[in-house]
């Protein structure tokens, strides 16, 4: 069965001013769905590939044939990544922004020392992965650790191929398509005001099935 482009649990404009509308159009159907549409054509015809899962796919890339390999990590990543960023993020004050509770904030206090500090280790990582990629949190060996990856790779992707392994519950979008338009060049601007969109309650629910 094919993959497909997710609907926005919100409006375009619904993340302004922190995102603008038209970043989020461009980057929602042309950039998400560009990623499905080439990650579709490279599978067409291979039975074992379309039964699938995403994350069974991308999990797995040893297992796709060398000639297809690049474009289901590419595209693959790409489908697997936006269709997390969406669901984390929410309008500021009906569901982002806030901040995280519950057995959530225990672990990030737990791991990170408090939510101040984890907010600052992903904005490094997002403001120091060089060129495109995200910035990630993610559940490994029973606990939460901050790390990047480069382009679409992953951390499902494992160590090997995307340099962090683990199961992400967030993740932030630095390529420049994310925040061009209303941020230009000032990636830390975008990083520092996307904290006031991310929805927390999703992430706790992220957690908690990661667990």
């Amino acid at each position: 069965m094919a993959f497909t482009l997710p609907s926005l649990p919100y409006d375009f404009a619904a993340l302004e001013p922190i995102i603008d509308s038209q970043t989020m159009q461009i980057h929602h159907g042309k950039h998400h769905g560009g990623y499905v549409a080439n990650l579709n054509k490279a599978i067409e015809g291979k039975a074992a590939l379309e039964s699938k899962s995403l994350e069974a796919l991308i999990g797995d890339l040893a297992a796709v044939p060398d000639d297809i390999r690049g474009a289901v990590r590419n595209n693959g990543g790409g489908h697997a990544n936006h269709s997390l960023f969406w669901q984390i993020m929410a309008p500021h004050g009906h569901g982002g922004g806030g901040e995280p509770t519950g057995e959530l904030l225990a672990a990030i206090n737990a791991d990170f020392g408090s939510v101040t500090e984890l907010k600052a280790k992903i904005n490094d990582a997002g403001a120091k992965r060089f060129g495109s990629g995200w910035a990630w949190l993610v559940v490994k060996n029973g606990k939460l650790a901050v790390g990047s990856t480069a382009n679409q790779d992953n951390p499902l992707m494992g160590d090997t191929v995307a340099g962090f392994s683990g199961k992400p519950i967030l993740g932030v979008d630095v390529w420049e398509h994310a925040y061009y338009l209303k941020y230009q060049n000032r990636r830390p601007d975008y990083l520092a005001a996307w904290w006031g969109i991310v929805n927390w309650t999703k992430v706790a629910e992220l957690y908690k099935a990661a667990r």
